[in-house]
Protein backbone atom coordinates (compact mmCIF):
# COMPACT_ATOMS: atom_id res chain seq x y z
CA UNK A 1 0.00 0.00 0.00
CA UNK A 2 2.48 2.63 0.73
CA UNK A 3 4.75 1.77 -2.07
CA UNK A 4 1.27 2.02 -4.19
CA UNK A 5 1.09 5.78 -2.86
CA UNK A 6 4.74 6.24 -3.37
CA UNK A 7 4.54 5.53 -6.30
CA UNK A 8 1.10 8.23 -7.41
CA UNK A 9 3.76 10.67 -5.78
CA UNK A 10 6.18 10.07 -8.76
CA UNK A 11 3.18 9.90 -10.74
CA UNK A 12 2.14 13.38 -9.53
CA UNK A 13 5.41 15.39 -10.37
CA UNK A 14 5.19 14.29 -13.49
CA UNK A 15 2.03 15.35 -14.06
CA UNK A 16 3.15 18.59 -12.98
CA UNK A 17 6.45 18.51 -15.21
CA UNK A 18 4.09 17.73 -18.26
CA UNK A 19 1.45 20.22 -17.84
CA UNK A 20 3.33 23.19 -17.12
CA UNK A 21 5.76 22.76 -20.14
CA UNK A 22 2.12 22.15 -21.96
CA UNK A 23 0.65 25.40 -20.69
CA UNK A 24 3.89 27.32 -20.01
CA UNK A 25 6.55 26.15 -22.56
CA UNK A 26 4.92 25.84 -25.90
CA UNK A 27 2.86 29.08 -25.61
CA UNK A 28 6.14 31.08 -25.01
CA UNK A 29 7.79 29.91 -27.60
CA UNK A 30 4.73 30.44 -29.91
CA UNK A 31 3.91 33.98 -28.31
CA UNK A 32 7.77 34.40 -28.97
CA UNK A 33 7.67 33.55 -32.86
CA UNK A 34 4.41 35.61 -33.26
CA UNK A 35 6.49 39.07 -31.72
CA UNK A 36 9.34 38.15 -34.01
CA UNK A 37 6.91 38.20 -36.84
CA UNK A 38 5.13 42.10 -35.94
CA UNK A 39 2.09 40.54 -34.31
CA UNK A 40 1.87 42.76 -30.86
CA UNK A 41 -0.27 40.71 -28.54
CA UNK A 42 -2.27 42.59 -27.73
CA UNK A 43 -5.40 40.79 -27.29
CA UNK A 44 -3.95 37.62 -25.11
CA UNK A 45 -1.96 40.16 -22.56
CA UNK A 46 -5.28 41.82 -21.77
CA UNK A 47 -7.38 38.85 -21.54
CA UNK A 48 -5.44 37.84 -19.23
CA UNK A 49 -4.57 40.81 -16.96
CA UNK A 50 -8.41 41.46 -17.33
CA UNK A 51 -9.49 38.45 -15.59
CA UNK A 52 -6.41 39.09 -12.77
CA UNK A 53 -7.97 42.66 -12.14
CA UNK A 54 -11.40 40.90 -11.81
CA UNK A 55 -10.45 38.30 -9.68
CA UNK A 56 -8.41 40.86 -7.58
CA UNK A 57 -11.79 43.11 -7.68
CA UNK A 58 -14.18 40.74 -6.49
CA UNK A 59 -11.63 39.55 -3.33
CA UNK A 60 -12.03 42.93 -2.66
CA UNK A 61 -15.52 43.46 -2.77
CA UNK A 62 -16.27 39.95 -0.81
CA UNK A 63 -13.74 40.95 1.99
CA UNK A 64 -14.97 44.77 2.73
CA UNK A 65 -18.64 42.94 2.64
CA UNK A 66 -17.55 39.80 4.69
CA UNK A 67 -15.80 42.40 7.51
CA UNK A 68 -19.48 43.58 8.31
CA UNK A 69 -20.86 41.36 11.90
CA UNK A 70 -23.73 39.38 10.86
CA UNK A 71 -24.60 35.94 11.99
CA UNK A 72 -27.62 35.24 14.71
CA UNK A 73 -28.39 37.16 17.46
CA UNK A 74 -31.15 38.61 19.21
CA UNK A 75 -33.12 41.46 17.53
CA UNK A 76 -31.05 44.78 19.03
CA UNK A 77 -32.54 48.32 20.32
CA UNK A 78 -31.12 51.02 18.39
CA UNK A 79 -31.90 54.81 20.76
CA UNK A 80 -29.12 57.09 18.79
CA UNK A 81 -30.07 59.03 15.62
CA UNK A 82 -26.82 58.04 14.08
CA UNK A 83 -27.26 54.23 15.16
CA UNK A 84 -30.63 53.93 13.60
CA UNK A 85 -29.01 55.86 10.51
CA UNK A 86 -25.90 53.26 10.05
CA UNK A 87 -28.44 50.55 10.44
CA UNK A 88 -30.12 51.31 7.59
CA UNK A 89 -27.38 51.98 5.56
CA UNK A 90 -26.01 48.33 6.78
CA UNK A 91 -29.50 46.51 5.57
CA UNK A 92 -29.14 48.82 1.95
CA UNK A 93 -26.06 46.88 1.67
CA UNK A 94 -27.95 43.85 3.06
CA UNK A 95 -26.27 43.51 6.04
CA UNK A 96 -29.01 42.32 8.07
CA UNK A 97 -28.49 38.82 9.25
CA UNK A 98 -28.68 39.98 13.10
CA UNK A 99 -32.06 41.62 12.31
CA UNK A 100 -34.37 38.72 11.71
CA UNK A 101 -36.44 37.89 15.17
CA UNK A 102 -35.27 34.83 17.06
CA UNK A 103 -37.39 32.36 16.80
CA UNK A 104 -39.66 31.82 20.06
CA UNK A 105 -40.36 28.08 19.33
CA UNK A 106 -37.56 25.92 21.29
CA UNK A 107 -35.30 24.01 19.27
CA UNK A 108 -36.45 21.13 17.86
CA UNK A 109 -34.86 17.38 18.16
CA UNK A 110 -31.06 17.31 16.34
CA UNK A 111 -29.19 14.72 15.30
CA UNK A 112 -25.26 14.53 14.42
CA UNK A 113 -24.33 12.31 11.58
CA UNK A 114 -20.68 11.22 11.91
CA UNK A 115 -19.33 9.86 8.90
CA UNK A 116 -16.36 7.83 9.40
CA UNK A 117 -13.89 5.50 7.87
CA UNK A 118 -12.90 3.73 11.12
CA UNK A 119 -9.44 2.33 10.15
CA UNK A 120 -8.10 5.81 9.26
CA UNK A 121 -9.75 7.48 12.37
CA UNK A 122 -9.98 5.24 14.86
CA UNK A 123 -7.67 7.27 16.54
CA UNK A 124 -9.67 10.02 17.06
CA UNK A 125 -13.02 8.77 16.91
CA UNK A 126 -13.86 8.27 20.24
CA UNK A 127 -12.83 12.06 21.68
CA UNK A 128 -15.00 13.16 18.98
CA UNK A 129 -18.45 11.97 19.96
CA UNK A 130 -17.30 12.12 23.73
CA UNK A 131 -17.25 16.44 23.06
CA UNK A 132 -20.32 15.67 21.08
CA UNK A 133 -21.36 14.00 24.01
CA UNK A 134 -20.60 16.40 26.70
CA UNK A 135 -20.15 20.12 25.41
CA UNK A 136 -23.24 20.07 23.37
CA UNK A 137 -25.93 22.04 24.34
CA UNK A 138 -29.38 19.65 24.37
CA UNK A 139 -32.34 21.22 22.63
CA UNK A 140 -35.45 20.94 24.35
CA UNK A 141 -36.51 18.39 21.50
CA UNK A 142 -33.60 16.30 22.44
CA UNK A 143 -30.49 15.09 20.77
CA UNK A 144 -29.04 11.95 18.86
CA UNK A 145 -25.83 11.29 17.53
CA UNK A 146 -25.35 8.93 15.00
CA UNK A 147 -21.83 7.35 14.08
CA UNK A 148 -22.27 6.01 10.47
CA UNK A 149 -19.05 4.20 9.79
CA UNK A 150 -17.28 1.65 7.52
CA UNK A 151 -14.22 -0.78 7.67
CA UNK A 152 -13.08 -3.66 5.63
CA UNK A 153 -11.86 -5.66 8.72
CA UNK A 154 -13.17 -5.47 12.24
CA UNK A 155 -11.38 -3.38 14.63
CA UNK A 156 -11.02 -3.69 18.75
CA UNK A 157 -12.11 0.14 18.60
CA UNK A 158 -15.32 -0.86 17.62
CA UNK A 159 -16.09 -2.75 21.18
CA UNK A 160 -15.05 0.39 22.97
CA UNK A 161 -17.58 2.30 20.62
CA UNK A 162 -20.40 -0.23 21.53
CA UNK A 163 -19.38 0.27 25.06
CA UNK A 164 -19.69 4.39 24.80
CA UNK A 165 -22.80 3.64 23.20
CA UNK A 166 -23.93 1.49 26.28
CA UNK A 167 -23.60 4.64 28.77
CA UNK A 168 -25.13 7.25 26.59
CA UNK A 169 -28.97 6.35 24.94
CA UNK A 170 -28.43 9.33 22.32
CA UNK A 171 -25.34 7.25 21.00
CA UNK A 172 -25.96 5.28 17.74
CA UNK A 173 -23.21 3.03 16.60
CA UNK A 174 -23.86 2.13 12.78
CA UNK A 175 -21.61 -0.09 10.87
CA UNK A 176 -22.19 0.37 6.74
CA UNK A 177 -21.60 -2.92 5.52
CA UNK A 178 -20.26 -2.59 2.04
CA UNK A 179 -19.63 1.13 2.14
CA UNK A 180 -16.66 2.46 0.13
CA UNK A 181 -17.71 6.35 1.02
CA UNK A 182 -18.89 8.82 3.03
CA UNK A 183 -22.09 9.22 0.96
CA UNK A 184 -22.97 5.94 1.41
CA UNK A 185 -22.52 6.24 5.55
CA UNK A 186 -24.38 9.59 6.12
CA UNK A 187 -27.37 7.90 3.54
CA UNK A 188 -27.50 4.84 5.77
CA UNK A 189 -27.61 7.36 8.92
CA UNK A 190 -30.59 8.95 7.43
CA UNK A 191 -32.45 5.77 7.11
CA UNK A 192 -32.67 5.42 11.22
CA UNK A 193 -32.33 9.28 12.16
CA UNK A 194 -35.40 10.75 13.72
CA UNK A 195 -34.38 14.40 13.98
CA UNK A 196 -35.84 17.29 12.54
CA UNK A 197 -32.54 19.19 11.87
CA UNK A 198 -29.37 17.23 11.27
CA UNK A 199 -25.89 18.23 11.54
CA UNK A 200 -23.07 16.11 9.34
CA UNK A 201 -20.25 15.88 10.91
CA UNK A 202 -16.67 14.25 9.86
CA UNK A 203 -14.91 12.15 11.83
CA UNK A 204 -12.03 15.02 13.17
CA UNK A 205 -14.94 17.97 14.16
CA UNK A 206 -15.80 19.39 17.09
CA UNK A 207 -18.25 21.70 17.24
CA UNK A 208 -19.53 24.79 19.37
CA UNK A 209 -21.73 23.78 22.18
CA UNK A 210 -24.73 26.42 20.67
CA UNK A 211 -24.52 24.92 17.32
CA UNK A 212 -28.27 24.27 17.20
CA UNK A 213 -28.97 26.86 18.96
CA UNK A 214 -27.80 29.34 16.44
CA UNK A 215 -28.49 27.19 13.15
CA UNK A 216 -32.33 26.85 14.56
CA UNK A 217 -32.54 30.52 14.58
CA UNK A 218 -32.50 30.36 10.29
CA UNK A 219 -33.75 27.62 9.81
CA UNK A 220 -37.12 28.81 11.82
CA UNK A 221 -36.95 31.55 8.93
CA UNK A 222 -37.47 29.46 6.40
CA UNK A 223 -33.78 28.47 5.04
CA UNK A 224 -33.60 24.87 4.42
CA UNK A 225 -29.62 24.45 4.74
CA UNK A 226 -27.00 26.27 7.17
CA UNK A 227 -23.47 25.72 6.37
CA UNK A 228 -21.25 26.92 10.16
CA UNK A 229 -17.67 27.95 10.34
CA UNK A 230 -14.41 25.72 9.91
CA UNK A 231 -11.33 26.39 11.71
CA UNK A 232 -8.12 24.69 12.05
CA UNK A 233 -7.57 22.62 15.75
CA UNK A 234 -3.99 21.64 14.91
CA UNK A 235 -2.76 25.05 13.60
CA UNK A 236 0.80 24.73 15.39
CA UNK A 237 1.64 21.76 14.58
CA UNK A 238 3.91 22.76 11.64
CA UNK A 239 4.25 25.75 8.92
CA UNK A 240 1.76 23.89 6.15
CA UNK A 241 -0.76 23.53 9.27
CA UNK A 242 -0.15 27.01 9.99
CA UNK A 243 -0.83 28.54 6.49
CA UNK A 244 -4.10 26.49 6.25
CA UNK A 245 -5.56 28.03 9.30
CA UNK A 246 -4.94 31.25 7.70
CA UNK A 247 -6.53 30.08 4.81
CA UNK A 248 -9.36 28.75 6.12
CA UNK A 249 -9.92 32.06 7.91
CA UNK A 250 -9.95 33.76 4.86
CA UNK A 251 -12.62 30.58 2.96
CA UNK A 252 -14.87 30.21 5.84
CA UNK A 253 -14.86 33.71 7.45
CA UNK A 254 -15.09 35.43 4.08
CA UNK A 255 -15.61 34.24 0.45
CA UNK A 256 -18.96 31.55 2.04
CA UNK A 257 -19.76 34.49 4.18
CA UNK A 258 -19.68 37.08 1.50
CA UNK A 259 -21.38 35.36 -1.54
CA UNK A 260 -23.86 34.40 1.59
CA UNK A 261 -24.49 38.14 2.23
CA UNK A 262 -24.40 39.47 -1.44
CA UNK A 263 -26.10 36.37 -2.81
CA UNK A 264 -28.28 35.28 -0.22
CA UNK A 265 -27.27 31.60 -1.33
CA UNK A 266 -24.20 29.53 -0.40
CA UNK A 267 -23.05 25.98 -0.76
CA UNK A 268 -22.68 22.70 2.20
CA UNK A 269 -19.56 22.69 2.50
CA UNK A 270 -19.07 18.66 3.51
CA UNK A 271 -19.13 19.39 7.49
CA UNK A 272 -20.87 21.35 10.19
CA UNK A 273 -23.99 21.89 7.96
CA UNK A 274 -27.32 22.14 9.26
CA UNK A 275 -29.91 20.58 7.22
CA UNK A 276 -33.74 20.22 7.73
CA UNK A 277 -33.91 16.78 7.93
CA UNK A 278 -36.69 16.27 5.38
CA UNK A 279 -34.76 18.49 2.90
CA UNK A 280 -31.47 16.20 3.57
CA UNK A 281 -33.39 12.85 3.36
CA UNK A 282 -35.34 14.36 -0.43
CA UNK A 283 -31.15 15.35 -1.50
CA UNK A 284 -29.12 12.69 -0.02
CA UNK A 285 -25.88 12.15 -1.39
CA UNK A 286 -23.80 11.02 -4.76
CA UNK A 287 -21.40 8.66 -4.01
CA UNK A 288 -20.22 8.73 -7.20
CA UNK A 289 -18.93 12.09 -6.60
CA UNK A 290 -15.63 13.39 -5.58
CA UNK A 291 -17.13 15.86 -3.86
CA UNK A 292 -20.25 14.57 -2.36
CA UNK A 293 -20.85 18.14 -1.14
CA UNK A 294 -20.89 20.18 -3.55
CA UNK A 295 -23.15 17.95 -5.72
CA UNK A 296 -25.74 18.07 -3.14
CA UNK A 297 -25.14 21.72 -2.53
CA UNK A 298 -26.02 22.37 -6.27
CA UNK A 299 -29.18 19.96 -6.42
CA UNK A 300 -30.40 21.54 -3.02
CA UNK A 301 -30.22 25.03 -4.65
CA UNK A 302 -31.72 23.57 -7.82
CA UNK A 303 -34.50 22.15 -6.31
CA UNK A 304 -35.51 25.62 -4.85
CA UNK A 305 -34.10 25.42 -1.65
CA UNK A 306 -32.31 27.79 0.67
CA UNK A 307 -28.84 27.39 2.02
CA UNK A 308 -27.17 30.22 4.55
CA UNK A 309 -23.60 31.18 5.80
CA UNK A 310 -23.39 31.44 9.74
CA UNK A 311 -19.63 32.17 10.50
CA UNK A 312 -20.71 31.82 14.25
CA UNK A 313 -21.01 28.64 14.12
CA UNK A 314 -18.17 27.02 14.74
CA UNK A 315 -16.55 23.77 14.42
CA UNK A 316 -12.69 22.80 14.60
CA UNK A 317 -11.14 20.26 12.34
CA UNK A 318 -7.64 18.70 11.42
CA UNK A 319 -5.58 20.21 8.83
CA UNK A 320 -3.30 17.72 6.52
CA UNK A 321 0.29 18.10 8.47
CA UNK A 322 2.10 16.81 4.76
CA UNK A 323 2.82 17.95 1.02
CA UNK A 324 1.74 14.39 0.15
CA UNK A 325 -1.38 14.63 2.22
CA UNK A 326 -2.57 18.25 1.14
CA UNK A 327 -1.89 17.69 -2.72
CA UNK A 328 -4.04 14.91 -3.17
CA UNK A 329 -6.87 16.43 -0.26
CA UNK A 330 -6.70 19.73 -2.46
CA UNK A 331 -6.96 17.31 -6.20
CA UNK A 332 -10.04 15.98 -5.13
CA UNK A 333 -11.88 19.12 -4.41
CA UNK A 334 -10.08 20.46 -7.39
CA UNK A 335 -11.23 17.26 -9.48
CA UNK A 336 -14.45 17.83 -7.59
CA UNK A 337 -16.15 21.17 -8.10
CA UNK A 338 -14.82 20.69 -11.95
CA UNK A 339 -17.55 17.64 -12.31
CA UNK A 340 -19.95 19.72 -10.63
CA UNK A 341 -19.28 22.39 -12.80
CA UNK A 342 -19.58 20.58 -16.01
CA UNK A 343 -22.73 19.05 -14.59
CA UNK A 344 -24.79 21.64 -13.59
CA UNK A 345 -23.69 25.37 -14.88
CA UNK A 346 -26.71 24.89 -17.71
CA UNK A 347 -29.11 24.00 -15.19
CA UNK A 348 -28.14 26.76 -13.07
CA UNK A 349 -28.94 28.92 -15.98
CA UNK A 350 -32.23 27.71 -17.06
CA UNK A 351 -33.29 27.16 -13.47
CA UNK A 352 -36.67 29.78 -12.26
CA UNK A 353 -35.11 29.30 -8.78
CA UNK A 354 -31.83 31.99 -9.27
CA UNK A 355 -32.25 35.39 -9.53
CA UNK A 356 -30.06 37.00 -12.88
CA UNK A 357 -27.51 38.10 -10.10
CA UNK A 358 -27.60 34.57 -8.40
CA UNK A 359 -27.07 32.92 -11.77
CA UNK A 360 -24.04 35.35 -12.61
CA UNK A 361 -22.76 34.70 -9.34
CA UNK A 362 -22.59 31.59 -9.54
CA UNK A 363 -21.14 30.86 -12.75
CA UNK A 364 -18.40 33.24 -11.39
CA UNK A 365 -17.92 30.69 -8.50
CA UNK A 366 -18.11 27.54 -10.98
CA UNK A 367 -16.84 28.52 -14.35
CA UNK A 368 -14.37 31.35 -13.56
CA UNK A 369 -13.00 29.93 -10.72
CA UNK A 370 -12.28 26.81 -11.92
CA UNK A 371 -10.51 27.88 -15.19
CA UNK A 372 -8.93 30.70 -13.37
CA UNK A 373 -5.77 28.58 -12.88
CA UNK A 374 -5.79 27.44 -16.37
CA UNK A 375 -5.90 30.89 -17.68
CA UNK A 376 -4.07 32.99 -15.45
CA UNK A 377 -0.92 30.27 -15.91
CA UNK A 378 -1.20 32.21 -19.63
CA UNK A 379 0.69 35.29 -18.02
CA UNK A 380 4.32 33.47 -17.81
CA UNK A 381 4.15 32.40 -20.94
CA UNK A 382 3.17 35.59 -22.47
CA UNK A 383 6.04 37.47 -19.99
CA UNK A 384 8.39 35.20 -20.99
CA UNK A 385 7.87 35.71 -24.99
CA UNK A 386 8.41 39.63 -23.90
CA UNK A 387 11.67 39.14 -22.59
CA UNK A 388 12.47 37.21 -25.83
CA UNK A 389 11.36 39.92 -28.02
CA UNK A 390 12.89 42.96 -26.01
CA UNK A 391 11.06 46.15 -26.61
CA UNK A 392 7.72 44.33 -27.40
CA UNK A 393 5.55 46.22 -24.74
CA UNK A 394 4.18 49.33 -25.46
CA UNK A 395 3.62 51.94 -22.54
CA UNK A 396 -0.01 51.30 -21.96
CA UNK A 397 0.19 47.67 -21.63
CA UNK A 398 3.30 48.00 -19.11
CA UNK A 399 0.85 50.68 -16.96
CA UNK A 400 -2.13 48.43 -16.99
CA UNK A 401 0.30 45.15 -16.25
CA UNK A 402 1.15 47.61 -12.97
CA UNK A 403 -2.32 48.18 -12.04
CA UNK A 404 -3.47 44.88 -12.71
CA UNK A 405 -0.52 43.27 -10.89
CA UNK A 406 -0.41 46.00 -8.19
CA UNK A 407 -4.49 45.40 -7.72
CA UNK A 408 -3.77 41.34 -7.37
CA UNK A 409 -1.03 41.64 -5.02
CA UNK A 410 -3.14 44.35 -2.64
CA UNK A 411 -6.21 42.05 -2.90
CA UNK A 412 -4.22 38.92 -1.37
CA UNK A 413 -2.80 41.27 1.56
CA UNK A 414 -6.50 43.13 1.86
CA UNK A 415 -7.98 39.70 2.21
CA UNK A 416 -5.70 38.06 4.90
CA UNK A 417 -6.00 41.86 7.02
CA UNK A 418 -9.78 41.29 7.05
CA UNK A 419 -9.27 37.81 8.00
CA UNK A 420 -7.44 38.97 11.01
CA UNK A 421 -10.03 41.06 11.79
CA UNK A 422 -12.64 38.86 11.75
CA UNK A 423 -10.65 35.73 12.94
CA UNK A 424 -12.22 32.88 14.55
CA UNK A 425 -9.82 33.38 17.20
CA UNK A 426 -6.51 34.66 17.83
CA UNK A 427 -3.28 33.84 16.18
CA UNK A 428 0.33 34.80 16.01
CA UNK A 429 1.03 37.46 14.32
CA UNK A 430 3.76 35.33 12.49
CA UNK A 431 1.15 33.42 11.13
CA UNK A 432 -0.30 36.47 9.47
CA UNK A 433 2.98 37.27 8.14
CA UNK A 434 4.26 34.22 7.27
CA UNK A 435 1.40 33.36 5.02
CA UNK A 436 1.47 37.28 3.11
CA UNK A 437 5.13 36.18 2.30
CA UNK A 438 4.63 32.72 1.23
CA UNK A 439 1.04 33.62 -0.50
CA UNK A 440 2.80 33.65 -4.18
CA UNK A 441 4.08 29.97 -3.86
CA UNK A 442 0.90 28.71 -2.08
CA UNK A 443 -1.35 30.39 -4.85
CA UNK A 444 0.96 29.33 -7.54
CA UNK A 445 1.12 25.12 -5.68
CA UNK A 446 -2.67 25.40 -5.81
CA UNK A 447 -3.05 26.25 -9.28
CA UNK A 448 -0.65 23.39 -9.84
CA UNK A 449 -2.53 21.27 -8.13
CA UNK A 450 -6.42 22.26 -9.59
CA UNK A 451 -4.32 21.58 -13.37
CA UNK A 452 -3.33 18.13 -12.41
CA UNK A 453 -6.99 17.86 -11.56
CA UNK A 454 -7.80 19.07 -14.80
CA UNK A 455 -5.76 16.77 -16.07
CA UNK A 456 -6.94 13.79 -14.52
CA UNK A 457 -10.30 14.55 -15.48
CA UNK A 458 -10.07 15.11 -18.79
CA UNK A 459 -7.98 11.17 -18.65
CA UNK A 460 -10.60 10.09 -16.42
CA UNK A 461 -9.10 9.56 -13.63
CA UNK A 462 -11.12 9.24 -10.61
CA UNK A 463 -9.37 7.74 -7.81
CA UNK A 464 -8.54 9.96 -4.70
CA UNK A 465 -6.51 9.42 -1.32
CA UNK A 466 -8.20 8.75 1.81
CA UNK A 467 -7.17 11.87 3.95
CA UNK A 468 -4.82 10.31 6.94
CA UNK A 469 -6.01 11.65 10.77
CA UNK A 470 -2.53 9.59 11.80
CA UNK A 471 0.22 7.53 10.63
CA UNK A 472 -1.95 5.43 9.01
CA UNK A 473 -0.55 3.99 5.62
CA UNK A 474 -2.93 6.22 2.76
CA UNK A 475 -5.40 4.11 1.22
CA UNK A 476 -6.97 5.08 -2.82
CA UNK A 477 -10.15 4.88 -3.65
CA UNK A 478 -11.91 4.53 -7.17
CA UNK A 479 -15.71 6.37 -7.34
CA UNK A 480 -18.44 3.70 -7.87
CA UNK A 481 -20.00 4.98 -11.74
CA UNK A 482 -23.80 5.91 -11.96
Amino acid sequence: MVKKVAKSWSSEIQKVIFTHVLLIGLPAIFYGYLLLSGWALVGPRAFVLTLFLLNAVMIIIESSNAMFRRFAAHRRQFNRPSEQTLNQVKAWMGVGGAEYPYPLEPVPRCSFLVAAYLPNEQSIIVETLRHLLSHIERPAGGLEIILAYNTPVDLPIEAELHQLAQHHAELTILRVEGSRSKAENINAALDIATGEIACVLDADHHPGSDCFRRAWHWIAQGYDVVQGRNVIRNHGENFLSQNIAIEFEQLYGISHAAKSFLTDSSIFGGSNGYWRMSVLKQIRFNPSRLTEDIDASLRTLLNGYKILHDRSIVTSELAPTSLKTFWFQRKRWAHGWLEVSLLYQRRLWRSPYFNSWQKLYWTYLLYYCESFALISLQLLPVLLAFLLVPGAVSEQMRVYFLVAGGLSIFSGIYQILAAAKIASRRYPLAYYLKHVLFLPVYVTLKNSIAIVAIYDYLNGENTWVVTPRDAQPQKRYRLKQG
